[in-house]
């Protein structure tokens, strides 16, 4: 009995240091994480009012300058993830030992601290787009807010119209890009028309801010009364607003792009228009009295052609009448033959008949003359068994 309350108590021991074991965690800290950019904090960014502000790595290294950096303290021995949207998370920083560039990193990370209490990693973005970044360890959810801030201006890119009417004005827009296709505001950008074949209302404009203009600048040139083009190159007004050298792994600078406009000269094209009308009209003339005179010459070939052949069909018409009068003479003088012969035949037929009639009245005659006389000798000797004469 002893040894089993021995043991009873034992297991619920054992029991009871599990459950503390257990429940040891939950009672532990909850994570905490401090935001830094290049050594300087960001309490703000908590909030999507207030994203903490990231310049785009634009030299293609992702360094202090460039990358928000993440502490979360934790309990010992638990997992950090975070995970980027419009951003991207890498572990360590640009060195010329370990290059971490605009294609590094991704976006979702797991740090596992091991026997520390600490998790860190750096987030870096390319947009000006807001990203979301979200941290979480043992049910603690964070969420901070971050977004780009757009580099020097690395490309320009015109849309014009291929074409414009003498005199007219047309409006040219120029769009001014970093180096990661995001689009810079308030910048001046300078246009110069080539050999003054063109003019312009302002040689200067400066890109927009607002939701309609963001990033872009429109000129106005009136192009040349006279003249075939108009030529008008763009570039960035001060330099330093624009990048100076092509980035390894970066789009080369596109800083010096032109518009051609071609002038046209609408009474020019007009006229030019109605000739070619008055040629083709001229033309379509031509072929119609062509086609009229080869429709004529057929019908005249047509009806020469029908005229002959009735001539023919008529001849042949005659010939054909002719051999049937022929062929109804030969066929009446072939009845008139054919009855002539019957008739003698049937004649010839006929005395023949008569003459066997006769021949054979003649012989029955003689036949009922022998056969009474045989009669009356057998009647004379036979008189109860007498024969009738035949008559």
């Amino acid at each position: 009995m002893n040894s089993l309350k021995k043991i009873a108590i034992a297991v619920v021991a054992a029991m009871t240091m599990t459950m503390t074991l257990i429940a040891t965690p939950a009672s532990a800290a909850v994570m905490t994480v401090a935001v830094s950019l290049d050594g300087t904090a960001n309490t703000t960014n908590s909030s999507i009012a207030t994203p903490a502000a990231l310049p785009v790595p634009a030299d293609n290294t992702v360094d202090s300058a460039d990358a928000l950096r993440f502490i979360a303290t934790v309990v010992t021995g638990t997992s950090v993830s975070a995970t980027c949207t419009n951003c991207t998370i890498v572990s360590a920083l640009h060195t010329a030992a370990a290059p971490v560039t605009s294609v590094s990193g991704s976006s979702s990370l797991t740090i596992a601290t091991g026997t520390g209490t600490t998790a860190t990693f750096y987030v870096y973005t390319k947009t000006t787009a807001i990203g979301t970044v979200v941290v979480t360890n043992q049910g603690t959810t964070l969420t901070y807010y971050v977004q780009g801030t757009a580099g020097k201006i690395n490309t320009l890119a015109v849309s014009a119209p291929a074409s414009g009417a003498a005199g007219t004005k047309q409006d040219i827009v120029v769009t001014a890009t970093d180096s990661f296709g995001n689009k810079v505001s308030g910048k001046s950008l300078t246009a110069t028309v080539f050999a003054a074949l063109g003019t312009l209302d302002s040689s200067t404009a400066t890109t927009g801010s607002a939701l309609s203009d963001f990033g872009t600048a429109t000129f106005k040139v009136t192009l040349p009364s006279t003249g075939t083009r108009s030529l008008i190159t763009f570039a960035p007004t001060t330099a330093g607003d624009a990048t100076t050298a092509d980035i390894t792994g970066l789009p080369a600078r596109a800083l010096a792009p032109f518009a051609e406009i071609t002038v046209r000269d609408l009474v020019g094209e007009l006229a030019a228009e109605k000739a070619a009308l008055a040629a083709e009209k001229a033309a379509r003339a031509a072929e119609k009295a062509a086609s009229d005179k080869a429709l004529a010459d057929a019908l005249a070939k047509a009806t020469a052609d029908a005229a002959a052949l009735k001539v023919t069909t008529d001849a042949a018409a005659v010939k054909a009448a002719a051999e049937i009068a022929i062929l109804k003479a030969d066929a009446v003088t072939a009845k008139v033959a054919a009855d002539k012969a019957l008739a003698d035949a049937n004649a010839a037929a006929k005395v023949e008949l008569d003459a066997v009639k006769a021949a054979n009245a003649a012989a029955l005659a003689d036949v009922k003359k022998a056969f009474n006389a045989l009669a009356k000798k057998w009647n004379a000797k036979n008189p109860t068994a007498r024969v009738k004469y035949i008559k």
